[in-house]
């Protein structure tokens, strides 16, 4: 399953990167991360390695993610890798102006499970509203300071 999501931030190019690019920040607009750690290469660079884990409601998911390539503030490309599906994901940056950046995003499940396979048949429009979701709780951190993650 390959989809494309789109959405125009209200702020420069410079400042969507710094705040895309800090992992500190993900927490405040990738909903359910409760805790992410670097396990190889050198951070930010094509090859490094992270662990994110999410919770999920009841249930937690552990994914790596590896980059694969690098040219910021133009692109990030990465994959997620956990049980039963890998997922390509090509992340582009537009500066359409001095104010607003243009985030475009080309994602792939590849299902390596029958579960996982049923459910990218049979219920694609989940995956495509949870990329729309992070697009739009970025877009709300960055251009509001508004963060998804828990009250402690």
């Amino acid at each position: 399953m390959i989809y494309t999501t789109e959405i125009i931030v209200n702020v420069p190019l410079k400042e969507f990167i710094e705040k895309l690019d800090n992992p500190e920040n993900m927490k405040h607009w990738q909903r359910g991360l409760i805790d992410y750690d670097h396990i190889s290469g050198v951070p930010g660079e094509i090859g490094s390695k992270m662990k994110l884990v999410y919770k999920m409601g009841k249930r937690e998911m552990e994914l790596i993610e590896t980059i694969t390539f690098q040219d910021l503030p133009h692109a990030f490309h990465v994959t997620y890798d956990t049980k039963g599906m890998h997922n390509l994901q090509e992340n582009f940056f537009e500066e359409l102006d001095e104010n607003r950046t243009k985030w475009t995003s080309k994602s792939e499940f590849l299902p390596t499970s029958f579960m996982l396979r049923m459910m990218t048949l049979l219920m694609p429009g989940a995956f495509k509203k949870q990329s729309k979701k992070y697009l739009e709780d970025f877009k709300n951190f960055a251009e509001k300071g508004i963060s998804v993650a828990p009250k402690k």
